[in-house]
């Protein structure tokens, strides 16, 4: 009659699945799997729906800081263009002895333009370009030409320290960490749920074999009574009372039954492959007994790990990094525009020189060529140089929409810290009742575990008082009832301990949803 809690929840045959491979299906039977708690999470790491989608958001977040990075990609670009324009003599100066001037034209272009990560700017073009032309005046034709532009544009006050591509890249880092560390938490919640529906199927199980023994009590106690009528020691109402007993325990067996399969699904939805066949057809069978032993709980030490360490605290701490960056950025804004340039160029030119003679334009008397490598040593020997240095200064007179961002802003910022503040009070506090917790069910194992031991002796002593004849089938039955109630009270403890020993270790990590 003496049956200990460790044997209610663990059975012969489940102590033999554990020392198999773990995680197994066992040969004799395919859809059978039995699984520790540890392997049960591990599990749930590899196929949770949620913990999947969860894993995909770093991977979003990588794209969006890719994104950021192309701000500074530079940008080629290169242009061909070929044109023609007859224009008609209205003057004698036109240019032309017929009765129009054409002109034909061939360019190219070859550029790089880039945005640089300290608010810079620069543009490099090469354009290179030969045309004709009927014109009489001109002194050449065809004419090659040839130049080299460079331009450089830096704020020295908006947009030195910090601008939009800069702010962009930093949010987006920022929301990179906050992705990290949503899946950290996604990881811890899903590892509590999957160890809180391993032990509830445990619980089930275990509570199956109570209902199960009260059940087979009621029946021997049924032969028993049925014996007693046969020789007459005891009146036939007493079978009708021992049946009724039986029927009702037969009731709460087939309830514990089905709460076994309510868990199994539970923990199925949480741990097993969605897309695997047997999804719903795999019995899964825990191995591992719930812990027993007794922990050392210092709250004010977890409390301290899980102003830490909590991913909701780091996560409302990197929002509030994200906003300091917005400030920061606004605050700039707000600035005088000024912003220093450089623009630099050089030119060569060459083709078909003509050689004129005197008068006005003067004669053709001959010509020379200068080839485009001519040109080319023109640009690099920097023969014709052009150059522009400036400074321009803006600032708007009177509020501007920089000032109303950075004043939301720096109101967004105080709103936060008080928030921050708030949620450190109630993570605090959360973790204090989590350790409550763990201190209160130890002492409920203790208190349920005697209570079941007094029960199961306090049967003992009523059976051997009804053999005697100095008891009652009804009080056999109310104490065989009163016995299935403590060793149901005494699993209910147990797992409620490791509930909140799951919770316990959980909340230091994440919040418990």
């Amino acid at each position: 009659m003496r049956i200990l809690v460790l044997l209610v929840l663990m059975m012969p045959a489940l102590a033999a699945a554990q020392s198999a491979a773990p995680a197994a299906v066992q040969a004799a039977d395919l859809r059978r799997l039995t699984v520790t708690v540890d392997e049960a999470v591990a599990m749930a790491l590899e196929h949770n729906l949620g913990v999947q989608i969860a894993r995909i958001d770093p991977q979003i977040q990588d794209v969006g800081v890719a994104q950021a990075r192309a701000a500074w990609f530079p940008t080629f670009t290169s242009a061909l263009q070929t044109s023609g324009t007859d224009t008609p003599n209205n003057s004698f100066l036109s240019g032309a002895l017929g009765p129009k001037t054409s002109d034909d034209r061939l360019t190219t272009n070859v550029g790089v333009a880039q945005p640089l990560p300290w608010g810079g700017a620069y543009s490099v073009g090469w354009d290179s370009a030969r045309s004709t032309t009927t014109n009489i005046f001109s002194n050449f034709s065809p004419q090659l030409r040839s130049s080299v532009a460079l331009t450089y544009r830096q704020p020295l006050l908006r947009g030195f320290s910090i601008d939009t591509p800069r702010q962009q890249l930093l949010v987006s880092r920022k929301n990179r960490e906050i992705a990290d560390v949503a899946l950290r938490q996604a990881v811890a919640q899903t590892t509590r749920a999957v160890r809180r529906a391993y032990w509830d199927l445990t619980y089930a199980r275990a509570a199956l074999q109570v209902q199960t023994q009260s059940l087979e009590l009621a029946r021997q106690s049924l032969r028993n009574t049925r014996a007693r009528v046969e020789i007459g020691t005891t009146p036939p109402i007493d079978v009708v009372e021992a049946e009724a007993e039986m029927a009702q325990r037969e009731e709460a067996v087939i309830v514990a039954d089905a709460q076994i399969a309510t868990a199994e699904d539970a923990l199925r939805a949480l741990m097993y492959d969605p897309s695997a066949p047997d999804f719903w057809s795999v019995r899964i069978e825990p191995v591992s007994a719930p812990p027993l032993d007794v922990r050392a709980i210092d709250p004010d030490a977890a409390a301290r790990a899980a102003l830490a360490n909590r991913a909701d605290l780091q996560q409302a701490q990197k929002n509030l990094e994200t906003t300091g960056i917005n400030l920061r950025y606004f605050r700039n804004q707000t600035l005088p525009d000024v912003t220093a340039s450089v623009d630099y160029g050089v030119t060569g030119l060459g083709g078909t020189q003509f050689v004129r003679g005197s008068g006005f334009p003067g004669p053709i008397v001959g010509q020379t060529e200068r080839g485009f490598g001519r040109v080319l040593g023109d640009l690099f020997g920097n023969t014709f140089p052009a150059w522009t240095a400036s400074v321009s200064v803006s600032y708007p007179i009177g509020p501007t929409p920089q000032d109303a961002s950075m004043a939301r802003a720096r109101l967004q910022l105080g709103q936060q810290q008080a928030q921050l503040r708030n949620q450190q009070l109630q993570v605090a506090t959360e973790v204090r009742e989590a350790a409550r917790q763990v201190l209160t069910n130890q002492k409920r194992v203790e208190t349920t575990r005697t209570a079941r031991q007094l029960s199961e002796r306090r049967l003992e002593a009523e059976e051997r008082k009804l053999a005697a004849g100095t008891s009652t089938s009804f009080v056999v039955f109310q104490v065989q009832r009163d016995l299935a109630q403590a060793r149901t009270n005494e699993l209910r403890a147990t797992l409620d301990y490791s509930k909140s020993l799951v919770d316990f270790d959980t909340v230091q990590e994440a919040p418990l949803r």
